[in-house]
């Protein structure tokens, strides 16, 4: 017999409560599900937005091209294509891993990785559920603040570590 899995554990906990909640009160159990598919229409259309981006991303960015644009740019360039790689790139950071050790290597400075990873906090995965909860106007603002302060952790790392800069 094969061993149930705690996900499946909870769909059927889950299940069975919302059985035991239509034997006792089925107006409750439509209001729960009539305000799933609200929440679920909300932030459909932004989802398939954020889908079409990452799709976008994958086919167009990947490591090679993103080696190339590395050892071709300089200077603010380097800085803004740091900054918006690492918020297109949704891919778990450790994947990155090995091309960040790479990049450090061969033409990255310390700031400039610390620019790129400190800009993983911006997903766009993540946007649709972050302008539901706090809305547009936080999201911008808070991904405004995160590219800011992003800067600034550029000029404290270059400050407090000296290196040959390879940008």
């Amino acid at each position: 017999m094969k061993k149930i899995s705690g996900i499946q554990k909870l769909y059927i906990v889950v299940i069975v409560l919302y059985f035991v909640t239509f034997i006792f009160n089925i107006d409750l159990v439509k209001i729960s599900l009539f305000n799933f598919l609200d929440l679920y229409l909300k932030i459909f259309k932004i989802l398939i937005l954020v889908f079409f981006v990452m799709f976008i991303t994958n086919l167009f960015l990947h490591s090679n091209k993103a080696k190339k644009e590395f050892k071709a740019s300089k200077g603010i360039k380097s800085w803004i294509f740091a900054i918006l790689l690492w918020i297109l790139i949704w891919w778990p950071p450790y994947a990155l891993f090995p091309i960040l050790k790479e990049f450090k290597t061969k033409w990255v400075s310390n700031s400039l990785l610390a620019v790129f990873l400190y800009n993983r906090n911006v997903k766009i995965p993540y946007i649709p559920i972050s302008i539901l909860y706090f809305g547009l106007s936080f999201t911008i603002i808070l991904s405004l603040y995160i590219i800011l302060f992003s800067i600034f952790n550029w000029i404290i790392i270059g400050k407090l570590v000296k290196e040959d800069m390879k940008n």
